[in-house]
């Protein structure tokens, strides 16, 4: 599975299997978590295993993890 597949699995097709398809995705009308890390994910995923990598994590619009100092 390549890095965009697992994102997108991980992301709008979960929203799709719980039946929330407001879920799962950033656009107008949606509601997304969002999640900001040093590093692109599509070129080597596992920046978003490193905790030293995650920036922002926004969850129901609240800020729940800062680290930019």
């Amino acid at each position: 599975m390549s890095e965009m597949d697992a994102i997108v699995a991980a992301t709008s097709r979960a929203a799709e299997c719980i039946e929330r398809p407001e879920l799962g995705a950033l656009a107008p009308g949606m509601r997304a978590d969002v999640l900001a890390v040093d590093g692109d994910p599509l070129a080597d995923i596992a920046v978003l295993q490193d905790r030293k990598r995650l920036h922002l994590i926004l969850k129901d619009g609240w800020v729940y993890k800062n680290l930019i100092n």
